[in-house]
């Protein structure tokens, strides 16, 4: 059983209920976006059979209760977008990605999701193809670093990142939980690692093409937070949990077309962040709250100020990979986005400085 200052879980008899015959029917959780960048969820029974966004019933909820609509006129749709495997109640159960859709049918103030989607369709030959590294911390529920001292600091960076063994890592099973629920949910997770900070660490999803980054990476984002629950932990987000010398986390953001991945393709990647550059103040808007505190110049990241573009050089805001400089084509990584940021703002404005809008 996992406990902490009060109940959290009790996975060994919640087990023999999860073992039940359902009756045909599943259960179907349906998850979406607020407006603080938080997932919410909840469930429905659905008769059994295979289901895809367009044969999944809307739903709704009060959007009054999560800063999504006024008390008057409280109710948001929830239009299924992408359908996934449940990893906690197993079976034929779902999990439901869904946009928060307005009672006169615009898109949900806080829903980022629609815009991209349209962007990527417009420029579907393109064939972009975006990764995305999700760094967080993990808390204990006083919101402190899960193994740091409660009246001091741990040892300076060093020994943490990809660090092996105890005093080294924390809460690695909260980490391969994560891991294999995403597999098995049918997520793109392409690997882990602990990061700089202790009790920092990183997954990474994709290579995703178009609208399925942001879905995968939102999807991946509420199972960590869910496994993190039954663990007594909380997941931070935030690009500068502590103060001081101390590394930020951000959502490094890798992207690269059918013409970059070609031979050749430097120049496309050239060109795409000349373009960037032309548009740093309006990606890095959309690029998180707090960034400012993270993209100081220090501590692998560009200054927030400042737009630069080098090769292996993870203190600019744009990397090139060293071995795709050396083959002359392949992808680029821009290091602004911040971890708290919302992958369809990323990828969106993304295809927007490159290719125009829509």
């Amino acid at each position: 059983m996992a406990t902490t200052d009060s109940f959290t879980s009790n996975a060994p008899n919640l087990q023999k209920y999860l073992s039940l015959d359902q009756g045909g029917k599943i259960i179907a959780e349906y998850i979406w976006i607020d407006s603080e960048g938080n997932t919410r969820s909840k469930a429905r029974t659905l008769s059994e059979k295979e289901y895809k966004p367009e044969n999944l019933p809307t739903w709704n909820f009060d959007g009054s209760s999560t800063g999504q609509a006024p008390g008057d006129n409280s109710d948001v749709y929830l239009k299924p977008v992408a359908v996934f495997r449940d990893p906690f109640r197993l079976g034929k159960n779902i999990l439901v990605l869904a946009e928060c859709i307005n009672s006169d049918g615009t898109p949900n103030k806080y829903n980022y999701r629609h815009e991209t989607a349209k962007l990527m369709e417009a420029h579907a030959a393109q064939e972009p193809w975006f990764g995305l590294e999700q760094e967080y911390t993990l808390l204990d529920l006083n919101d402190r670093p899960y193994g740091w001292p409660k009246n001091g600091y741990p040892a300076p960076q060093g020994p943490y990142y990809c660090g092996v063994g105890a005093g080294k890592v924390v809460q690695r099973d909260i980490v391969e939980a994560h891991y294999r629920a995403c597999l098995y949910a049918g997520v793109n997770i392409s690997g882990i690692n602990a990061e700089v900070m202790p009790a920092q660490w990183e997954f990474q999803v994709g290579p995703c093409v178009g609208i399925e980054m942001g879905d995968h990476l939102w999807l991946a984002r509420f199972l960590l937070n869910r496994i993190a629950e039954e663990f007594g932990a909380k997941v931070s987000v935030h690009p500068k949990p502590i103060p001081g010398d101390w590394n930020g986390a951000g959502l490094h953001s890798n992207f690269s077309t059918k013409d970059m991945r070609q031979e050749g393709g430097m120049k496309f990647i050239e060109a795409a962040i000349e373009k960037l550059g032309t548009r740093h103040a309006e990606h890095i808007a959309v690029y998180g709250e707090d960034n400012e505190k993270r993209l100081t110049g220090r501590h692998e990241t560009g200054a927030i100020d400042q737009f630069s573009y080098g090769v292996a050089n993870r203190g600019a805001s744009i990397r090139i990979p060293r071995e795709c400089a050396a083959q002359g084509f392949g992808y680029f990584e821009d290091r602004r986005p911040a971890s708290n940021a919302d992958p369809y703002q990323i990828t969106g404005i993304i295809m927007e400085t490159v290719f125009g809008a829509v």
